[in-house]
């Protein structure tokens, strides 16, 4: 294929699947994807000794026949608490899956993570973990339509194309590395903030077997910062109130906002959840959920901001996450870590 008819073509794809530069896989509710928003995450549970998830989002079903749907599974544990003096050793690891687009553009990772985690005298802790996994991604070229199918009209993919798409199911390996602090002077109050970055490794993602000159398919590298921060204020209320920022190639994203833990029971086994966050210049995101026991299930809408509420009816992504935490047998559910806020009597 002549390399300017290729550029154009890899600027059509990233049009056509959201650009792939411009977004990676992502949740709303990445306080509730610990292991994907930053690997020393893993093992870093403040009232838990190991949890399992998963998330669910879909996005744009308004205005798009086939809607991109994200979902992931994940879990961790803390190892070697009672071996390592004041430290311990977090293992987990998460499987994402995503299709996007008529073209069914459907990617595939598996990671697995490993953090340490250190306390810092008696108030502080600092954590440092990195996750290596394999990617999949492919498509069916075959429901596309390229700019050469253009009749002046419509799209028509009954016609003929140049385009060959060399390889249209490609695999990589990916890396990413990160740090947390957390302070939690007493028992009513704890502040949590981290740093990571994406595919350190930079591997290469195309379609294509080589590149046209002047066009780079390695993946820039993705860097994710956040803080958050849980203050009790009494026997009913927690506040929970979170910041987060990433960008990746020039394309950035900045979500903050506040969720509301109410104690419907004294010793805090239910609970409901309440709150509203912002991606600025995007939407607003409501949330709602509820806590029973070790289990939280909480439900996010994006409510669309930008002028593709025009288009969308302001109806964005829908998304649920769903977690469950315990502690292990040897501790008879006694162990309880006081690192931040509880309801627990």
């Amino acid at each position: 294929m002549n390399p300017m008819k290729k550029i154009i073509l890899l600027g059509f794809l990233s049009v056509v699947f959201g650009g792939a530069y411009a977004q990676g896989l992502h949740f709303s509710q990445w306080f509730n994807s610990p292991l994907t928003t930053n690997p020393a995450n893993t093992g870093f549970i403040p009232d838990a000794d190991y949890r399992i998830g998963a998330n669910y989002r879909n996005q744009w079903s308004s205005i798009m026949s086939v809607p991109y749907k994200t979902m992931s599974i994940f879990g961790d544990a803390q190892l070697f608490r009672n071996r390592i003096q004041s430290g311990w050793l977090g293992l987990g690891g998460v499987i994402l899956h995503d299709v996007a687009g008529s073209g069914n553009l459907t990617t595939t990772q598996v990671y697995t993570s490993v953090a340490y985690h250190q306390m810092l005298g008696y108030s502080s802790l600092l954590t440092a973990g990195f996750n290596i996994g394999w990617v999949n991604k492919r498509i069916n070229s075959s429901n596309l339509k390229f700019p050469d199918q253009f009749d002046g009209k419509f799209f028509d993919n009954q016609l003929p194309t140049s385009v060959v798409l060399d390889q249209p199911n490609v695999n990589y390996f990916d890396m990413q590395v990160g740090m947390n602090y957390a302070y939690f002077p007493n028992e009513k109050t704890y502040m949590n903030a981290g740093f990571s970055v994406q595919h350190i490794n930079r591997a290469k993602e195309s379609f294509f077997s080589t590149d046209p000159a002047g066009f780079d398919s390695r993946i820039p590298a993705r860097y994710i910062a956040f803080i958050n921060g849980s203050f009790k204020t009494n026997d009913l209320v927690i506040l929970n109130p979170m910041g987060y920022y990433t960008n990746q190639a020039g394309s950035s994203e900045t979500v903050g906002g506040l969720n509301v833990q109410y104690n419907l029971s004294g010793n805090g086994e239910q609970q409901l959840i309440g709150g509203i966050y912002y991606r600025v210049g995007d939407a607003v995101i409501p949330m709602v959920g509820f806590i029973y026991r070790n289990i939280r299930l909480t439900f996010t809408y994006d409510v669309t901001t930008s002028s593709l509420s025009n288009y969308n009816g302001r109806r964005g992504a829908w998304e649920f996450a769903l977690i469950q935490q315990g502690f292990y047998s040897e501790y008879n559910g006694n162990r309880r870590q006081s690192l931040c806020p509880s309801f627990a009597q």
